[in-house]
């Protein structure tokens, strides 16, 4: 895996909502962006159905949701140092002769603490049930015209399990191999066949570009810690593992 950080100039990362880039892989994207490659960044949906954390809620009432934190993205992205972004399904990242269209955040439900599973509110529109074919051609149009040379996305799990992870790792790992090109997965443990990697010097700036995503999570006083609106709380991941999908 060592040849992403050495050989690959141009690696998309492939995530399914905003702040997943950050949170799942902000300090991958940022040493890549400092080592001088081209990071390259797909999100699936706007985020539709995330819950707002209650000490922000003023600041988005009254205001789209989804705008919201298309906005939030873009501040989290120019920290890291992500050069292009797309949104699944709008051009470039969409099929030739279709019209514009916007995956939904399927929504999610814990099962149990550290597994997700689909919601009940899950709708035709969203990006976990909608035509898988037709989602790997738009990021095949994508692809055909960034040109990247490695894809990074989520490990067959989704992470935790939410199916929009499950599915963007389903498209990516598709349009990869349909262009011959190499697909990592990224995992948050070790294990067989995992390339471990730590970055400590660049968590002030994951830190930093994780406040910009502030309806979803709150960075807390000690600079090291995220809390999800749920309440749950983790260290920010510095420290990653990368394995051939």
């Amino acid at each position: 895996m060592t040849t992403i950080t050495h050989e690959m100039r141009r690696v998309l990362f492939c995530h399914a909502h905003p702040d997943d880039e950050t949170i799942a892989t902000g300090a991958l994207i940022a040493h890549l962006a400092d080592a001088g490659k081209q990071v390259q960044l797909v999100t699936a949906t706007r985020g539709e159905m995330g819950e707002v954390v209650p000490a922000v809620a003023d600041r988005v009432a009254g205001k789209d949701l989804e705008e919201h934190r298309m906005g939030e993205l873009a501040g989290a992205l120019a920290v890291l140092g992500v050069e292009r972004h797309a949104f699944l399904g709008t051009a470039p990242a969409r099929a030739a002769g279709l019209p514009e269209r916007r995956y939904r955040d399927s929504g999610m439900e814990w099962i149990r603490p550290g597994l997700a599973g689909p919601a009940d509110t899950t709708d035709a529109r969203a990006f976990s049930v909608a035509p898988l074919e037709q989602e790997v051609a738009d990021l095949l149009a994508l692809l055909d015209t960034w040109q990247p040379e490695v894809l990074v996305s989520y490990d067959a799990e989704g992470g935790y399990g939410h199916p929009d992870h499950v599915r963007m790792h389903q498209v990516a790992r598709a349009a990869a191999q349909a262009r011959g090109l190499p697909f990592v997965e990224v995992r948050h443990h070790r294990g067989p066949g995992v390339e471990w990697f730590e970055y400590p010097e660049l968590l002030d700036r994951v830190a930093t570009a994780l406040r910009h995503h502030a309806s979803q999570l709150t960075v807390l006083d000690d600079g090291a810690t995220l809390q999800h609106v749920g309440g749950q709380t983790e260290p920010i991941a510095v420290g990653f593992g990368l394995a051939a999908g």
